[in-house]
């Protein structure tokens, strides 16, 4: 099988060219592929019958992942296992609302969540994390209002498993098995969009590359997922955001891109040695050598790189990890996401103290960076941050006390 999707319009048109076709073939199926988000060549009707069957019979098919699998969290967070053509499986995610990432990065999606008030105060897993009020005119949010939604964030996976082996994650035991073309990255979201009948440029859509692996060693396949994404579907890329463990490589890289995502870097540690300990990838690039290269990054006008703090318990949360984060951070346009740790089967850590994690916020937001805590999506499912790992429909989590937060 050979698939559409993931194609750029010039590949299109060289394709469509040896076929012995005019450009503007091309654009008819790129406008089918990504505007229109048709699911068989069959689909494609402003080509001819006879086109249309030829690239059926030469092996020529859409190509879009299949939602094989959902579940369904209490906050109303959905995980897909999504299957490619191959059979092989990753998960994405769903997250009505987000999640709150974005906050504070100078996005337009930052200033719609800062733009909403909030109405009620919760005490959620010890009170680490506000409630945001659903609001009551929805006149101008598409389809997503008419689930009661103000937007939503797709988390997005980039590789089958992962190899960076960070020791809290649940997707690290499942090891590397491959790169996903850009036609599988993207086209998790194209299979998302189609089930929630989103309409791009009505409803507002964030994402984030933050599913299994790492975009940064898939790195090209990653940047034209991104390409397909923005001139294909219509997703700027200001409102899509990748989290790398901090492969150097692909960061200075990424500095040279003209059309990026944001960047969010997963610190979670404040020293070399702390940070060894828990991402192993810190043995080849320290965090020297991340800073740095993070600083060459040329920074749209209000925009700020997000620094992923995962806190665990009596390992990185206490106060001299946090004067030593000041310390790293100081002088870099940054803030910083706290993410209380969530839980897995087999993970040898425990969720920070409520007390400790208010302390850490506090001693950063005192230091001068803005600081937030990021609330967990579907903990009860399996689809928080750390915690994607294949789950099969058979598969019950056992997370005993803990809740699901929305």
């Amino acid at each position: 099988m050979h698939a559409l999707f993931g194609k750029t319009l010039p590949e299109l048109t060289e394709l469509m060219a040896g076929l012995g076709q005019k450009p503007y073939r091309a654009r008819q199926v790129f406008e089918a592929l990504y505007k229109q988000r048709v699911g068989l060549v069959e689909d494609v009707t402003t080509l001819s019958q006879e086109l249309r069957d030829r690239l059926t019979s030469e092996g020529f098919a859409i190509g879009l992942p299949e939602i094989a699998q959902t579940a369904k969290s209490v906050d109303g967070t959905e995980r897909y296992l999504m299957r490619m053509a191959d059979g092989e499986t990753v998960e994405t995610v769903w997250m009505p609302d987000g999640d709150g990432g974005e906050r504070g990065d100078g996005s337009e999606a930052a200033e719609e969540e800062s733009a909403e008030v909030v109405v009620a105060e919760e005490a959620v897993d010890g009170g680490y994390w506000s409630r945001r009020g659903n609001g009551r005119d929805r006149s101008n949010f598409g389809t997503l209002a008419e689930q009661g939604f103000r937007r939503a964030t797709i988390c997005i996976s980039s590789q089958v498993g992962c190899a960076v082996n960070c020791q809290f994650c649940l997707t690290a035991k499942l090891g590397i098995k491959r790169n996903l073309t850009a036609g599988e990255i993207a086209g998790q979201v194209a299979a998302v969009l189609n089930r929630h009948r989103i309409q791009i440029g009505k409803d507002r859509i964030n994402l984030v590359f933050m599913g299994m692996g790492e975009p940064f060693l898939n790195y090209e396949q990653f940047m034209q997922s991104v390409r397909v994404l923005v001139e294909g579907i219509g997703i700027p890329e200001s409102r899509m955001t990748v989290s790398t463990s901090g492969i150097l490589p692909g960061i200075e890289a990424f500095a040279k891109e003209t059309m990026r995502p944001k960047l969010a870097l997963s610190l979670n540690a404040s020293n070399d040695v702390v940070r060894e300990r828990i991402m192993p990838i810190t043995r080849k690039w320290n965090i020297a050598a991340l800073l740095e290269a993070v600083q060459k990054i040329p920074l749209r006008t209000r925009e700020w790189v997000t620094f992923e703090y995962v806190l665990l318990g009596e390992v990185n949360d206490q106060p001299e990890h946090a004067r030593e984060v000041l310390e790293l951070l100081d002088g870099i346009r940054a803030k910083v996401n706290l993410i209380v740790w969530n839980p897995g089967p087999g993970i040898d850590y425990h969720q920070p103290k409520p007390a400790d994690v208010a302390v850490f916020q506090k001693m950063l937001i005192e230091g001068g960076i803005a600081t937030y805590i990021r609330r967990p999506r579907g903990r009860d499912i399996y689809a928080a941050c750390g915690q994607l790992k294949r789950t099969v429909a058979e598969e019950k989590p056992q997370l005993v006390g803990i809740s699901a937060a929305s």
